[in-house]
């Protein structure tokens, strides 16, 4: 009897420690959202990190779980604030050393594919958002929906141009704009990261806003194949084909994911060819072009193409640096430093989703911290995304590059000779050396003739002072970054 109360009392003894450890994870989940809200805005925050559901810590590997309702929402949060939603918990709490998103376990849902006769899909609140109808049918009090299936925050407005991606940008405007374009359909080809799904979103937002009544379907191309199946195995496929020529603009991400789907294929051949006809709109995105897709059945290659193709090249360092200022206004009133930036800018190259993330990271451990930023501060938290991008540029490349750039010779570089024709170009290599590589100013004097560390500081003070003053000079160095960084 007394083992008996013994273990009864120890259960209640559990549950009580269970339930004060829930009110804690509460309780810093509240702070740690409230945070969020002050950085994101209130929209992205009702949207997407509000629904977050604070699951329990494995104490054996310090995970803890953080549940979404859909798939789609679950994917999103985890690909844009899967970082920033970390380091909150690790310094919310030690003990918690990576955060599991995820669907929440009573909600995991398959999509609902039956279809009513008019295409819409009958109502279920865990279904998969991914592929989504968007227009009449959805539509508010306002008379249009710029936010069911699309990102609120992906608009024309918050894409930030320059030379590698104005054209895409304005091929995308015309796209959504209310005067018909003069292709169709819009295939935009840019690596990750780059800016193409931003631009599928904001053209859809953008449609919606000229055409209030008018109806879109956006999706990936691997949600198009698994739908299609789906419905093909349900014997649905008259209702699947009318559906998706119901609409007036057709958004399909990732279409290299359709490679080898023969069935699909054809399906979306077929779609495309009936749209327009009808004069419908069709915008493709992809990271690679058209004729780059192995495995694609040459009509629908031709199909792609027929229209625009947008490439959208990497972000030069002016872009990157314009990238991160137009973020920056969300912070306010944080200030980061310009070197900072220009730190940031220089060295995180592959694409604009990790450079913006990493300023993301920067600023949320600065905040959540009390620190201010700094450059130490960036260089010992953003390790992992700076290892990954920093591509080893030597001084002997740098001196290879001056010397054809100012047409000298190469010996120029380490000779004694003072005439200001070799000078100058000299005195930007040795620049470019302390600003490009991890050299000491001693290290760099001697790869330029054993020079003493005395006359690289002079070299680099001296360029940097005539860049603010001199455009020619300014605009010779950003010549010589850009090629040195490509």
């Amino acid at each position: 009897m007394r083992r008996m109360t013994d273990s009864g009392a120890q259960k209640a003894q559990d549950d009580l420690m269970e339930d004060q450890e829930a009110v804690n994870l509460a309780a810093d989940w509240a702070d740690i959202s409230q945070g969020l809200r002050k950085d994101l805005g209130h929209q992205l925050h009702s949207q997407w990190i509000k629904p977050i559901q604070v699951g329990g810590i494995d104490k054996s590997t310090g995970t803890l779980d953080l549940f979404l309702p859909t798939e789609f929402s679950a994917n999103w949060v985890k690909d844009r604030f899967a970082d920033r939603l970390s380091l909150a918990w690790k310094i919310a709490r030690s003990e918690v050393r990576d955060v599991r998103i995820q669907v929440h376990p009573g909600r995991r849902q398959v999509a609902d594919l039956r279809l009513h006769s008019d295409g819409r899909r009958p109502a279920n609140d865990g279904a998969d958002t991914s592929m989504m109808a968007i227009g009449a049918d959805t539509l508010g009090d306002t008379g249009f929906t710029s936010s069911v299936g699309l990102d609120p925050s992906l608009t024309f407005a918050a894409f930030i141009t320059g030379e590698a991606n104005v054209l895409a940008f304005n091929a995308a405007q015309r796209m959504g704009a209310t005067e018909k374009p003069q292709f169709s359909p819009l295939y935009l080809k840019a690596a990750t990261g780059q800016g193409k799904t931003h631009l599928l979103h904001a053209i859809g937002h953008s449609f919606l806003q000229a055409h209030p009544r008018s109806r879109i379907f956006y999706c990936s191309a691997e949600r198009f194949m698994v739908e299609f199946v789906q419905a093909l195995k349900a014997n649905q496929m008259l209702e699947f084909k009318a559906r998706l020529r119901s609409f007036d603009l057709l958004l399909v991400d990732d279409i290299q994911f359709i490679i080898g789907k023969a069935s699909a294929q054809e399906e979306l051949l077929y779609t495309i060819d009936a749209l327009l006809a009808e004069g419908k709109r069709l915008v493709f995105a992809a990271d690679r072009a058209p004729q780059a897709l192995d495995g694609v059945e040459p009509r629908l290659l031709s199909r792609l193409s027929m229209g625009l193709v947008a490439d959208i090249q990497a972000a030069d360092i002016e872009l990157r640096k314009k990238i991160l200022t137009s973020k920056l206004a969300r912070f306010a009133p944080l200030e980061v430093p310009g070197d900072v930036l220009e730190f940031l800018a220089r060295t995180i190259t592959r694409n604009v989703r990790e450079l913006v993330g990493g300023l993301n990271k920067l600023i949320a451990y600065a905040q959540l911290t009390g620190q201010e930023v700094s450059l130490q501060l960036a260089e010992e938290q953003l390790t992992d995304i700076l290892s990954a991008n920093r591509r080893r540029i030597t001084i002997d490349e740098i001196q290879r590059t001056v010397c054809q750039f100012y047409r000298i010779d190469r010996s120029e570089m380490s000779s004694k000779r003072r005439a200001r024709a070799v000078v100058r170009p000299r005195q930007v290599a040795m620049y470019l050396s302390k600003v490009l590589t991890p050299r000491s100013y001693p290290e760099i004097g001697r790869k330029f003739g054993g020079r003493d560390h005395s006359t690289v500081i002079h070299a680099v003070r001296l360029i940097e002072d005539l860049r603010q003053r001199d455009a020619d000079m300014d605009g010779d160095v950003r010549s010589l970054l850009r090629q040195l960084e490509s």
